[in-house]
């Protein structure tokens, strides 16, 4: 395999996003951050500290900018970050305005900003599939709301419940994801400006003014100071990211465990072939989907460490920050890409669902016949009864109910309890209330 997936000519169609990956390459990057020269230019402009006529060709020598790479690489390895580097090349296309380049910014401020420019529209994208996977796996609950499989408790049959009801609870989370997103973005879409350490000070008594005008060329929040080593806003993207890929990670975890051949409940729609085993059809997506919330629940743990920056800038969790968030919202896009394709081919086995149930005797209906004799005796009474009557119907391959009618007095309505459908409590109103 390769150092990275993403740009692998090999992994990137299994474990990248075309549409989020496209933000994060490094021409995305550089046109952000000269976007962001641009606006600065402008707004100071506006403001009357850099001289009328400045801004136009600055603009223009920015959209014009045909950027050396290697120059650019050489800047990043002696600065750490490529905007000396860039501003260099930038200024001397401005000229003989080149001078009123980056003025009163620090690198810092270019490139923070210039990630939140792309998060912005990484995260619209991101919103657009949460409401395209709920759309799909909203049409398999409401048209399974009758279909009763058994529900399993730490892998074991527990009690009657039904695929439509399985199916809401992986888009409840979902559903909260988008409200989540909706609260975070005012928090995290806002502008870094600050200059070399939070003060503004090469602008004089036009900071403000500069900044008000900046966030609005922009189009982001102006916050109530710069936030340089104030990185709790990343930290929380982070860690939205990371739900998002565990609760898409929930349903892949429960397709490759239902598409088991013992099983055969469910199928992904995946063709996942064996490269020696003809018989073989593997849940490759959902299978992508726990990976991806395996590798960005490590990732947004170590985004919270790099939230630990030194006094007014730090340098190393800054540094970390390019490494984690990038992958992280990729991955996001790429188990969100996966499970729309799983809600558009999903191949629910109500039959086989049945089958499993009554090859099982009846034994996830216990709990629902010790209240039906609770009605009748003591529910400890009940619950010892019918716990007998589990050790013989599986010890003889009986079906429970009868073992339970032939040993018991009570006049329970027997044939009605035989059918799990009589058991699914409140799950139809569950569904209903997940769909509204």
């Amino acid at each position: 395999m390769t150092s990275a997936p993403f740009g692998s000519r090999l992994l990137d169609p299994l474990l990248s996003d075309p549409q989020t990956s496209a933000l994060f390459t490094d021409r995305a990057a550089l046109e952000a951050m000269l976007q962001f020269e641009v606006a600065l230019a402008r707004a100071e402009e506006s403001c009357g500290v850099i001289p009328p006529g400045c801004a136009r060709d600055i603009a223009d020598a920015a959209r014009t900018l045909d950027p050396d790479w290697n120059a650019l690489g050489a800047g990043v390895q002696q600065a750490g970050h490529p905007v000396t580097a860039l501003v260099k090349q930038l200024r001397a296309a401005a000229a003989p305005w080149g001078e009123y380049v980056h003025w009163g910014a620090t690198s810092q401020d270019v490139i923070d900003s210039a990630l939140v420019i792309r998060l912005r529209e990484a995260l619209a994208g991101l919103d657009a599939r949460l409401e395209a996977v709920i759309a799909r796996f909203s049409q398999h609950a409401a048209a399974h709301r009758g279909t009763v499989m058994a529900g399993r408790t730490r892998s074991r049959q527990a009690v009657p419940t039904t695929f439509g009801l399985k199916a809401a609870g992986w888009i409840a989370p979902l559903k909260r994801h988008r409200r989540r997103l909706a609260e975070l973005r005012p928090r995290l879409l806002v502008l870094q400006f600050g200059g070399a350490a939070g003060t503004l000070a090469a602008l004089g008594d036009r900071g403000l003014a500069v900044s008000e005008a900046l966030a609005k060329e922009l189009d982001l929040a102006l916050p109530p100071m710069p936030w340089h080593s104030q990185r709790d806003s990343f930290g929380e993207a982070a860690a939205w990211l990371a739900l998002v890929t565990a609760s898409t990670g929930k349903m892949g975890r429960d397709l490759t465990l239902l598409a088991q051949d013992e099983i055969a409940e469910v199928h992904d729609g995946s063709a996942g072939g064996s490269s020696t085993m003809p018989q073989k059809s593997n849940p490759v997506l959902s299978e992508v989907l726990v990976a991806a919330a395996t590798v960005n629940a490590g990732l947004s743990a170590s985004m919270q460490q790099a939230a630990l920056q030194e006094h007014e800038r730090g340098g190393s969790g800054w540094t970390a920050e390019w490494l984690l968030l990038p992958q992280m919202t990729i991955l996001a896009g790429t188990a969100l890409r996966h499970a729309e394709t799983i809600g558009g081919a999903l191949d629910v086995r109500a039959e086989r669902m049945r089958r499993n149930i009554d090859a099982a005797g009846g034994l996830l209906l216990a709990e629902a016949a010790a209240f039906a004799l609770a009605a009748h005796m003591p529910l400890q009474q009940a619950q010892a009864l019918v716990a007998q009557a589990c050790r013989e119907a599986s010890a003889a391959g009986r079906s429970l109910i009868e073992v339970l009618r032939a040993s018991s007095t009570a006049s329970v309505d027997w044939d009605r309890l035989r059918d799990p459908a009589n058991s699914l409590g409140a799950a139809d109103a569950f569904i209903g209330r997940v769909l509204e």
